[in-house]
């Protein structure tokens, strides 16, 4: 069973999303939040394993919210649902150790996936997202190309997918192979090139190669 709370000030909205939790097997909403002050207290209280997290809440940020939850629960993955596009505010999601960032307006097996790909060690991001922070890396300047020598071939093609704005199912489906095994070489990426999630791995490959990724943007 998995634990999520819901931070959210729009009543409708936390409601909603409360009962979509419910209504799904397997997932249970274990407490429903309007603030930062409520969060902080009944998120640790309620040993949940995932957040869906507002950014703009009445008494604080819900990226600071994010950042102050996970010092005290690092096993704790949150996803930022919000309606904002703004690649400043995705950077410091991440960097306060959101594992995902999806926009409100998703459908909801978009947000039933999402939850389902951090619980297996994702870090899902609508492809909209996910191609906004990788175009704001093609502006940097390249990086070291040692950056990726240690990567195989099959994590270069797997790459090149995720920079495509691919989901791990359809990058299974292009494969031919299981999405368990996408997630298996997606997590020794990370490792491999030090980042904490796919789109920040795929954004780093494309800094020291981007000739070879342009066509996928």
């Amino acid at each position: 069973m998995t634990k999520v709370a819901i931070v959210e000030d729009n009543a409708t909205l936390r409601g909603y999303l409360a009962e979509l939790i419910d209504g799904t097997p397997g997932y249970r909403c274990v407490c429903t939040c309007a603030s930062v002050e409520e969060a902080l207290a009944r998120i640790p209280a309620a040993h949940a394993d995932v957040a869906l997290m507002d950014i703009h809440l009445p008494d604080e940020s819900g990226i600071a919210c994010t950042a102050r939850l996970r010092q005290t629960m690092p096993e704790l993955q949150v996803i930022m649902l919000t309606v904002y596009k703004d690649i400043k505010m995705i950077f410091q999601a991440l960097k306060a150790g959101a594992c995902g960032y999806v926009l409100k307006r998703s459908t909801e097996k978009e947000i039933l996936d999402a939850i389902a790909e951090v619980r297996a060690g994702g870090a899902p991001m609508t492809s909209e997202v996910a191609r906004m922070v990788v175009r704001s890396f093609m502006e940097t300047p390249a990086a070291n190309p040692t950056d990726t020598h240690e990567l195989s071939a099959r994590e270069l093609e797997i790459l090149a997918l995720v920079a495509e704005g691919c989901a791990n199912k359809e990058i299974a489906n292009r494969l031919h192979i299981s999405s368990a095994t996408v997630r298996t070489h997606l997590m020794h990426i990370y490792e491999k090139l030090h980042v904490r999630c796919r789109t920040e791995a795929a954004a780093r490959y494309l800094r020291s190669k981007p000739s070879d990724f342009r066509t996928f943007l």
